[in-house]
């Protein structure tokens, strides 16, 4: 039991990375189309209009405001123009959205203001008198889920008020020669794609989190609020019944009901899920619910290092216990159970609060922290029943003791360190400068450091015994935390060895440095941003290409480029064996005139390719049948495919080893 005890204690910070970074971040190599736009007309009177134009969206999908989002990686406004001029309308006052208060996106880390399911925009205009205006209105949009953003889209409406007709898309518009040669010289043949069929998305894996409530669920039992309480409730219940049978059946019983008050505590937020989905990510990710967390985690910690206690008001407590003694039977067991979460909250409580802070961060919402929630129930509720059925086991449980209180004050200590995660969220979000990944390591490595001194006995808390030999199990948590602050130390330093890859995504990222980290292109990789010159590279060094279609707008690709190519191996393979072309799909820069053209959708429909970010999305649409970012395809210089395109891989490993079989299926075909 000791030695379990010592190991979960050592896994702990990687249990908690793994609940607030739940999303499985797979590619989808399908072609999206989430949004749909529809417009009508109101009459106000003879001269005043107003023009309605609502968007629908699919689940999980955001179309975001007119207004620009003070960040620096922001989403792409809405936008609204319009043929108006002197002779024919005029614009009564700004086109106006839904008014809601700005939501945390997890894509773009920060408060933005999104509409999702239905958007409404409405537009009012007065028309001259004696004229018969044709109306034409564009909206420039990009839509994003939790994963991806897609290319920025023009939809346009034609609006006749005399016909009452609405027609949308670019119908005024004609495909000439000069567009079809463009088009066509955008497709680049690809060999090799119709190899790969489309991968479909991972929906959540709700097992994952229910494992990781009953891991924490473990923990909790070894602490001193619950640990002694094992042995004395199993013997009541199998010596005070009237035969072994009756008391089989109630300690069971007992120990499901455990299972069932974890499960009803996650039931309030399924409410709030209803009232609104994003409600679940804001009680975790907003600035100020972060600095609260802050403070929570500080106050527990303390209390975890025995300074003071912190407990539920003792009357709840007495009152349940009232309440089993009064009454008999099911409801009696189940106000024994209700007493035990109760009274044992000093130590359940931040273990659960790390579970709530990381679950409702993660796209299953509330039915996640259930899932969490249970699995943590599911493990207190377990000794129980097997002790139970098994009471010789309960000889071979250790006796409490001192090395209870060890593990509390060890919790205290991550306890501590995960304190800061919270107030770290906050500080990049409001961007403060306060927490950069440096800064907050070296808070991580000095609370390791706290914690191999308490574990070596040079320093001591309030509720230490005396002090004795220091036990081989105590002796090996010191060395693991030991092992865990050297390998913190490397993340001080502005060189590849601060990647951190057990960490990734966990400190701030790699860019949020004290280093200057500026540079043209990623990690100051030499990088093409055109296909013809990039080709062309290619072809004069004799290496594969690396397309890399990504935004200036896309979290994940800078993720990506910091967490994942950052990475020695990975980033020595891009840099020597390949030729990087990154294709930015929602630059804005105007294309020359000479290069703007009309595309004809092959679903009909005509898209007016007129700057650089139109151009790249059409790219990648037409040749790799797949529009999200971020989205890499391996090709050799005679445009044949070398490996199954990917999107966000946040693995080193399995990207690493992508390109390794893309470089090796380039060198065997050089070969040949």
């Amino acid at each position: 039991m000791k030695y379990l005890a010592s190991l979960l204690l050592f896994f702990i910070p990687f249990i908690q990375l793994q609940a607030q970074y739940f999303d499985d971040g797979s590619g989808d190599s399908q072609m999206a189309d989430p949004i749909s736009w529809e417009a009508s007309v109101e009459k106000e009177n003879d001269s005043i209009f107003t023009l309605i134009f609502t968007a629908n969206l699919e689940d999980g999908w955001h179309l975001y405001s007119q207004k620009e989002a003070d960040i620096d990686i922001a989403p792409i406004a809405t936008t609204f123009s319009y043929n108006n001029t002197e002779e024919n309308f005029e614009l009564i006052g700004e086109t106006t959205e839904p008014d809601i208060e700005p939501i945390y996106d997890k894509v773009f880390e920060a408060d933005i203001t999104y509409f999702e399911d239905e958007a409404v925009f409405r537009q009012q205009i007065k028309v001259q008198p004696e004229s018969d205006p044709e109306i034409i209105a564009e909206i420039y949009f990009s839509v994003c889920d939790d994963e991806k953003c897609l290319p920025p889209e023009t939809e346009r409406f034609n609006i006749s008020l005399e016909d009452n007709e609405i027609t949308a898309g670019f119908t005024d518009l004609e495909i000439s020669e000069k567009d079809k040669e463009l088009t066509e010289a955008l497709n680049i043949n690809v060999s090799g794609m119709e190899k790969f069929a489309p991968e479909e998305e991972e929906g959540n894996n709700f097992l994952n989190i229910f494992l990781l409530g009953f891991i924490g669920g473990l923990i909790a039992l070894l602490t001193p609020c619950v640990f002694p309480m094992i042995p004395l409730t199993v013997s009541f219940f199998t010596k005070g019944a009237k035969n072994r049978q009756k008391g089989l059946i109630n300690a069971i019983l007992y120990g499901f009901f455990i299972f069932i008050i974890y499960v009803l505590l996650s039931l309030p937020f399924h409410l709030l899920d209803s009232v609104n989905p994003e409600i679940l990510n804001n009680i975790s990710t907003n600035v100020t619910l972060n600095i609260i967390f802050f403070i929570i985690f500080i106050i527990f910690a303390f209390s975890f290092f025995g300074y003071y206690e912190i407990t539920l008001p003792s009357s709840w407590s007495n009152k349940m216990d009232d309440k089993a003694s009064s009454v008999g039977g099911f409801v009696g067991i189940f106000f024994m159970a209700l007493t035990l979460a109760l009274v044992s909250f000093s130590c359940t409580g931040p273990i659960l609060g790390s579970l709530l802070g990381g679950s409702l961060t993660s796209d299953g919402g509330a039915m996640q922290l259930s899932m969490g929630m249970g699995g943590f129930g599911l493990a207190l509720a377990l000794p129980f029943a097997l002790f139970a059925l098994f009471p010789n086991w309960l000889n071979s449980l250790p006796k409490s003791g001192g090395w209870l209180n060890t593990v509390k004050v060890t919790l205290g200590f991550i306890e501590l360190g995960l304190a800061f995660k919270f107030l770290s969220n906050a500080d990049l979000v409001e961007h403060w400068g306060l927490l950069k990944r440096e800064i907050f390591l070296g808070i991580w490595i000095l609370v390791g450091l706290g914690l191999m001194a308490y574990l070596f006995g040079f320093i001591r808390f309030p509720h230490d015994g005396p002090k004795k030999k220091i036990s081989k199990v105590r002796f090996g948590v010191g060395v693991l935390t030991f092992l865990f602050v050297l390998y913190l130390i490397p993340g001080l330093t502005n060189t590849s060895a601060a990647n951190l890859k057990l960490l990734s995504g966990f400190p701030p990222p790699l860019f949020y440095s004290i280093y200057d980290k500026g540079t043209e292109a990623p990690l100051g990789l030499e990088a093409y941003k055109d296909w013809d010159k990039g080709l062309e590279a290619a072809r004069e060094q004799n290496k594969p290409i690396i397309l890399d279609f990504t935004g200036w707008a896309c979290v994940n690709c800078r993720k990506m480029e910091e967490q994942v190519w950052s990475n020695p191996e990975v980033f020595d393979v891009l840099n020597e064996e390949y030729i990087l072309i990154s294709l930015y799909v929602d630059d804005r820069k105007e294309l020359p005139e000479k290069a703007q053209f009309n595309y004809l959708k092959p679903k009909g429909g005509i898209k007016p390719i007129e700057t650089i970010g139109d151009k790249w999305a059409t790219f990648q649409t037409l040749n790799f049948k797949n529009n999200s970012q971020p989205f890499y395809v391996l090709l050799d210089n005679d445009v044949n495919l070398l490996n199954e395109p990917v999107g966000y891989t946040p693995n080193e490993s399995e990207y690493l080893t992508w390109l390794q079989e893309g470089l090796a299926k380039f060198q065997e075909t050089a070969v040949k």
